[in-house]
C-alpha cells in the first residue's frame, strides 16, 4: 500500500474512534437501555444525525451542564424518535415525538438535566411516561 493512501486510511480510522461516544447501562424498570453519552457541547449538537439504523435497546444521552428548559430537533437526523426529559435524578418530566428531518423544537416542560433518546414509539410501547424514572442515571459522566 501506498504512503498517501495509507495515511489517509490511519487518518480516517483515528476520526472515526474520535467520535465514538462511551455507552452506560440503564433501565427503566425491567427494560435495559444501552445509551451512547453525548456529554460535550459538540457531542451533542451531533447527536443522532446521519444514523439510518438504531438497534431496539440502543438510545442516546444528552447530558446538560445545568438544569434549563433544552429543546431537541431532527435537522439531519433520518429516524423518528422519542425524546425522554429527565431532571438531575432520572425521573422522567415529558416524553415528545419527534419527526425525522424536521426543525420542529421538542422542549423539556420543566428544568431538565438529560434528555433520552430512542426509537420512536420506545416509551410508549413500553408503559413508560412521566412521573418514572430511568435508572443508573447516577452513572453518566459530567458534561464537559
Amino acid at each position: 500500500m501506498k504512503a498517501p493512501v495509507l495515511a489517509a486510511l490511519l487518518l480516517l480510522s483515528g476520526a472515526a474512534c474520535a467520535q465514538s461516544l462511551p455507552v452506560i447501562e440503564l433501565n427503566a424498570g425491567i427494560h435495559r437501555i444501552e445509551a451512547e453519552v453525548a456529554a460535550s457541547n459538540a457531542q451533542r449538537m451531533r447527536g443522532l444525525m446521519e444514523r439510518t439504523t438504531l438497534p431496539p435497546q440502543r438510545g442516546m444521552l444528552f447530558v446538560f451542564d445545568q438544569e434549563a428548559r433544552h429543546c431537541m430537533w431532527m435537522k439531519n437526523t433520518y429516524l423518528p424518535l422519542s425524546v425522554a426529559f429527565l431532571d438531575a435524578t432520572g425521573r422522567i418530566l415529558n416524553i415528545e415525538e419527534m419527526r425525522p428531518q424536521t426543525e420542529d423544537n421538542h422542549c423539556a416542560a420543566r428544568p431538565a438535566r438529560f434528555a433520552l433518546e430512542m426509537n420512536a414509539g420506545w416509551f410508549a410501547n413500553r408503559g413508560i411516561k412521566p412521573g418514572d424514572r430511568i435508572g443508573g442515571i447516577d452513572q453518566a459522566p459530567p458534561a464537559f
